[in-house]
């Protein structure tokens, strides 16, 4: 693969249901991507009838009858305490602008990638990807500052947790496996440690890259929302480092620009 930041010609295989890319990326990565022309499909976001996933009283029936939820907290010194007033803010802003991404990527790619989504599965686990997080101490989920090697261990736990409170519902396997993994990539060097039949498929890219776009320009407790084009040139750098597939940084970059325009910051060759 070149290793040049500008003009990159990807051409190594990253993961995504088995294709290859060989289209060429803009010297300028935020300004002179083309939309796709792609027929808009019907992305349905069905966050009212998860609802009863994300209900107190059923929370508590999760941790009670699943042993490795219970081993997880035990391990990393945690309480059950359920945080429900983060989690109704979560789902209210960061689960659904994680949808609203997610469907804007969708949207954007090639016809080839298109075909191997799951609207359904990628809409559920973008709406549920973070409910793990209501186990996790305000103290480290809220804390204005950077966490300790500690206190970042307890929060990585966030998202096998997010998998083991569901794994006993009516959540299909293909939605359980996106909401586990969506903190890992093609190389395997995310969080949690994936199997070595591991495959950052495009669903679970599409996923991680919209929930890292919308973490990036939202503003949290220990940062204030970043600027559209500082996030995106954070993100190109998962492209270089070959952690994202550049057609679905492609189509993140043409969902943005039809959201708000990005102003020119790289002078073009």
């Amino acid at each position: 693969m070149c290793a040049n930041f500008f003009g990159l010609n990807a051409v190594k295989h990253f993961g995504a249901n088995g294709l290859y890319s060989t289209q060429r990326i803009n010297q300028n990565p935020y300004m002179n991507f083309g939309q796709a022309g792609l027929d808009r499909d019907t992305f349905e976001y069905k966050s009212d009838s998860l609802g009863r996933h994300t209900n107190e009283a059923n929370l508590i029936q999760m941790i009670k009858s699943n042993p490795r939820i219970r081993q997880i907290l035990r391990e990393n010194g945690m309480q059950s305490d359920l945080n429900m007033e983060n989690l109704r803010a979560l789902l209210a802003g960061h689960a659904k602008d994680t949808q609203k991404i997610a469907k804007g990527i969708t949207e954007h790619l090639p016809v080839a990638l298109k075909y191997g989504v799951n609207e359904k599965s990628l809409s559920d686990a973008c709406y549920l990807h973070d409910l793990g997080k209501v186990l996790i101490p305000d103290e480290i989920l809220n804390k204005p500052a950077r966490l300790t090697p500690e206190e970042e261990k307890i929060m990585h736990t966030h998202s096998e947790l997010s998998y083991e409170l569901l794994k006993h519902t009516d959540i299909d396997t293909r939605t359980l496996d996106l909401i586990k993994y969506h903190h890992q990539n093609p190389l395997g060097s995310g969080y949690p440690q994936a199997k070595p039949d591991f495959n950052a498929d495009i669903n679970l890219q599409i996923l991680s890259a919209a929930d890292k776009f919308s973490a990036l320009t939202e503003k949290r407790p220990y940062k204030e929302p970043l600027p559209v084009e500082k996030a995106l040139a954070i993100m190109y750098k998962d492209v270089k480092e070959e952690k994202m597939h550049p057609f679905v940084f492609k189509a993140l970059v043409a969902h943005v620009r039809e959201q708000m325009p990005i102003p020119t910051t790289a002078k073009s060759a």
